[in-house]
Formats: structure tokens, C-alpha cells, sequence
């Protein structure tokens, strides 16, 4: 074999290995999210101010993202509100949201996004709406990861004025569109007000010291 020929297929496999360890392990990529199969505007029990969608994080680089938080914004006409208390998880395996670790093959959770209970409160009128999902990686800051369009009726928005009245928006993908339909049906588990109460609770309880 000729020399040039082997200095040059060392060279190759030299920059092959290069490539692969440069995707594997040195590539950070970015955190992307798949387009939510469903958006809940209402209340949570008998809390409104509630926002919910379920999605799938991934990461499109080998060694993952560490999510430290999202939180959402809602825009409607000239009105703002931000979403900041975030909570995740599965139905009856809920948790409050402290750090995530998405690797490339992803995560499927429940995403929950409520206002501070000290905070103003919003009703979900009619209008158009724009709702705006942010993630915060550690060591970085902010930045929208979705923009979603969305449309509440007039009629919708005088029965979202009722109590225990929802809407919920159906991702359709032969349209490429949402379809909402109201819910008025109160859930049995416990509501995420009484969730979060719970936690606090459980963080104040004094820890048990054994026995000497």
C-alpha cells in the first residue's frame, strides 16, 4: 500500500474520531420541545389562574440539558401575565419544579403553571390568545422554547365565568391546529393549591431523630 494512502486514511479515521467525540461528548446542542397534544386554560379546583399542557423535552445533543426552570407567559390583546410557579409530573406523581435532567432521548411530563397566591389573578376571556413557554438552562438565561396561538370564543368566554369551567385545546395534526371544547367536570384528586399547601407542610415538619 502506498504511504499517501495510509497517512491518508489515518488522517480520516483521526477526524472521524474527531467528529464522533465532538457530537458525543463536547456538542451542547439545545433544548427543544415537541408541540403539545393538549393546553388547559382554568382553574384547578377551585383555584382558577391555572395553566396545563403536556409535551416531550429533548435534547438534540448527546450529554442532555439541565433544565433549572420554565415558566409560561399568556398574552391576550394588551394583556400580559406570567405563569412562574411551575409543578411536573405524571397524574398522582406530581412534583414541584426544582431541576430537570433532559437527556436526547426525552421526557414526557405533565406541565403545570400557576400564579403566586399573592399575585392578581386573570380570567380567561374571549379573545386571541399567544401563549409563550420559556426554559431557563443552568448558567443561562431565559429563552422561549414555543409560541402557541390560540382562540377563546365569545361564547366560551362567558361560560368560562362560571365556576369549575375549563377549556381545553386538542392539538390536531391532519389540521396542523387546536380544537377547544369546555369541561365542567370537577376532578376527584386533590387540587394543586392543596398540593403545594402540602409540600410547604411537609418542608416545616421537624425531622425525627432516632432513638439512642
Amino acid at each position: 500500500m502506498s504511504p499517501w494512502l495510509s497517512l491518508t486514511i489515518s488522517c480520516l479515521a483521526i477526524a472521524i474520531s474527531g467528529i464522533t467525540a465532538w457530537l458525543t461528548f463536547f456538542r451542547k446542542g439545545k433544548l427543544v420541545m415537541t408541540q403539545p397534544t393538549v393546553v388547559f386554560f382554568g382553574p384547578d379546583k377551585d383555584v382558577h389562574d391555572k395553566v396545563y399542557l403536556r409535551t416531550l423535552l429533548y435534547s438534540t445533543a448527546k450529554r442532555g440539558q439541565v433544565l433549572e426552570s420554565l415558566h409560561v407567559t399568556l398574552h391576550r390583546n394588551e394583556s400580559k401575565q406570567n405563569f412562574n410557579i411551575w409543578v411536573y409530573g405524571d397524574k398522582g406523581n406530581l412534583k414541584r419544579g426544582s431541576g430537570l435532567f433532559v437527556p436526547q432521548e426525552g421526557v414526557t411530563f405533565d406541565h403545570h403553571f400557576l400564579l403566586p397566591k399573592d399575585g392578581a389573578g386573570f380570567n380567561f376571556l374571549a379573545g386571541n390568545y399567544k401563549l409563550i413557554v420559556y426554559a431557563k438552562l443552568v448558567g443561562k438565561k431565559a429563552h422561549e422554547l414555543m409560541s402557541i396561538n390560540l382562540h377563546i370564543t365569545e361564547e366560551q368566554g362567558k361560560q368560562l365565568a362560571e365556576p369549575s369551567t375549563g377549556i381545553y385545546f386538542d392539538w390536531g395534526p391532519d389540521q396542523q391546529d387546536y380544537y377547544s371544547h369546555l369541561d365542567t367536570k370537577p376532578e376527584k384528586e386533590p387540587s394543586m393549591e392543596q398540593f403545594m399547601e402540602f409540600m410547604a407542610n411537609k418542608a416545616l415538619q421537624p425531622t425525627a431523630k432516632s432513638g439512642g
